[in-house]
């Protein structure tokens, strides 16, 4: 999985590992490196479905 991160998204993986907040993100909000760098930041964590109640199948 880790060769197919971007570098920005590699940089918000290593951020988060380094204990850093999602503030931390050096990208202008908006940008595709923002969002990139945010993806990189949240990779290990639960995909939320905020489409669906908890339980409900779609």
């Amino acid at each position: 999985m880790a060769d197919d991160l971007t570098p920005a998204m590699q940089e918000g993986k290593a951020a988060k590992l380094a204990g850093k907040t999602v503030s931390a993100n050096p990208y202008r909000a908006g940008s595709q490196e923002s969002a990139d760098w945010m993806a990189g930041y949240v990779h290990d964590e639960e995909q939320q479905n905020v489409d669906q109640l908890e339980g409900e199948e779609g």
